[in-house]
């Protein structure tokens, strides 16, 4: 027999896993080497458990910086690299397959043919082109619709694991206790907590096809959360991608979110209250382009502040959803937006007093300066978070993540709410597409 493809996995702690958890795993003639890690923090230097890596892996498999790529690939006679995370510029794509090129060793991407699996139940799938245009918001608008039509609705969310992998194999969230018993980051939090208000059952994890099967169990639909801008992990029945129209371009700019607008059936312009009409248009000519046969649909993403009279008038430091400032580039979200509606006197700016992990994450991410990002992926993040605000000489705190930051953090400021909704142009157009998906697989 030949020696089998030696591979590593470029990765960011999920569609990684996945792909070595459907392709690789229990194929003989591949023999994954290592991950690597970027983007999210703390996750290097680990290994991905014997439990979750499968008999041909008894040691698990090491989990190293994605700076080492090039050193391994040439120490070690790597054959594959196989690139596996989301949210990333096609150019960043090229430059890092040039390195593993350079080195010696193949580049590939797997397509979703080769990793969706495929469920027993309808699966709607939200996706996205970029991080923070709004799929949070339009997965809990499709549960209401789909429970509106008297349907059981379970979410699966991309995966988050940032813990101990072989424990958070398959989660189940059903109420806030859950939240605390698998010890929950705020990332984790920002994705779960709302779909728990809603009353609907969230699964996430490592290995997805345990969790889709447990998921079926008790769902008339399954529904993908779609995390970066990733493809999704089911084959998808309907799959419903969103584009943002504050960030033309960006749809034909980012690796998989360009993919996710030519597979996708419906096409969601978000944030058309917020975006200038002419880039709304520009956005919408872009994917007609790109994908003549999707549905497109124009919705909103207004921003309602609870208790605005608690913060106008006042000095405040704005919390921001964190993925959204650093993989999402963006320099604002809905806390910003909120304090111009609540006429806050004024916006402080938190980066000059920021603490140890967030003064790095403002080094990393200097768009984010103005505003704090809510960055707690480790309980010494969240202390670093809650040493930057009580430093920011501000009044109040306006909160843009999706979750209650009391929960989280004990801090001598008020804390009010900034939260947001999808809201379609055309009422009724999203019931009546996932009725004609549903009617199909039926």
């Amino acid at each position: 027999m030949s020696s089998p493809r030696t591979v590593v996995v470029l990765g960011a702690a999920g569609r990684d896993f996945h792909n070595v958890n459907v392709v690789f795993r229990d194929d003989p003639s591949y023999r994954v080497v290592a991950f690597t890690a970027t983007q999210i923090p703390d996750i290097a230097d680990r290994r991905y458990p014997a439990e979750l890596a499968g008999p041909l892996y008894p040691e698990g498999i090491p989990i190293l910086e994605e700076s080492k790529v090039v050193e391994l690939i040439e120490s070690q006679g790597i054959d594959l690299a196989v690139f596996a995370y989301s949210d990333v510029p096609h150019e960043r794509v090229m430059h890092l397959a040039s390195q593993c090129l350079a080195a010696g060793a193949d580049f590939t991407m797997l397509s979703g043919r080769h990793t969706m699996l495929r469920s027993t139940k309808p699966v709607v799938a939200v996706t996205a082109v970029r991080t923070g245009v709004g799929k949070s918001q339009t997965t809990r608008y499709l549960a209401r619709l789909l429970r509106e039509q008297g349907l059981r609705v379970v979410a699966v969310r991309h995966p988050m694991p940032y813990g101990d992998l072989a424990a958070q194999a398959c989660q189940r969230f059903a109420d806030y206790a859950d939240l605390d018993r698998y010890d929950c980051t705020i990332e984790e939090r920002e994705e779960y907590e709302p779909h728990i208000d809603a009353g609907v059952v969230v699964y996430a994890g490592v290995d997805y096809e345990r969790i889709l099967r447990e998921a079926e169990a008790e769902a008339d639909v399954v529904l993908w959360d779609g995390g970066n801008n990733d493809l999704p992990f089911y084959v998808p029945d309907l799959h419903v991608c969103l584009v943002d129209p504050l960030r033309p371009g960006d749809e034909r700019r980012y690796h998989p979110g360009e993919a996710n607008v030519r597979m996708a059936h419906l096409v969601i312009v978000n944030k058309c209250d917020a975006a200038r009409p002419e880039d709304v248009a520009a956005v919408e000519a872009s994917v007609r382009e790109m994908n003549p046969h999707a549905e497109i649909h124009r919705c909103d993403s207004p921003v309602t502040v609870e208790n605005p009279e608690l913060v106008a008038g006042k000095s405040v430091v704005v919390v921001e959803d964190g993925p959204t400032l650093t993989h999402g580039s963006m320099t604002f979200g809905a806390g910003v937006v909120g304090a111009s509606a609540a006429r806050v006197a004024s916006i402080v700016d938190p980066s000059p007093y920021a603490v140890g992990s967030i003064a790095a994450t403002y080094a990393k991410y200097p768009n984010a300066e103005g505003v704090l990002p809510a960055m707690g992926y480790s309980p010494e993040q969240v202390r670093d978070l809650v040493a930057t605000i009580e430093a920011t000489p501000a009044e109040a705190i306006l909160s843009g993540t999706p979750i209650d930051l009391t929960r989280v953090l004990t801090v001598s400021k008020p804390i009010v709410r900034a939260r947001y909704e999808l809201r379609e142009r055309e009422p009724g157009r999203l019931a009546a597409a996932l009725t004609r998906a549903l009617e199909q697989v039926r």
